[in-house]
């Protein structure tokens, strides 16, 4: 059997890498956000922040907020055609506004 190369980061050169006008800090309010349940809710990885970071195959994913873990939350996505949980820290979340 062949081992496997590479982690969970593989091949994600140009997902995890920052507009140039995005550098930087990132702003406490991004940090500290709050969800509330039922929420409408896109994974948008931020590469700044290793804590609570998702898969990379998530990201770009329309989820809904289902309960609060800690300072994290879990978000329910679709994954072809199953849904699956997973846990996101807030910074690693935008907002879906209707």
């Amino acid at each position: 059997m062949v081992k496997r190369i590479g982690s969970s980061r593989h091949k994600t050169r140009h997902k995890l890498q920052k507009k140039y006008k995005e550098r930087g800090k990132i702003s406490i309010s991004k940090y500290m956000q709050e969800f509330e349940l039922n929420d409408r809710v896109y994974v948008k990885m931020e590469p700044g922040v290793h804590k609570g970071m998702v898969h990379p195959r998530f990201h770009g994913k329309a989820g809904i907020i289902v309960r609060k873990q800690g300072f994290c939350y879990q978000v329910k996505i679709k994954d072809g055609n199953k849904e699956k949980v997973i846990v996101a820290h807030p910074v690693h979340l935008k907002r879906n506004t209707p």
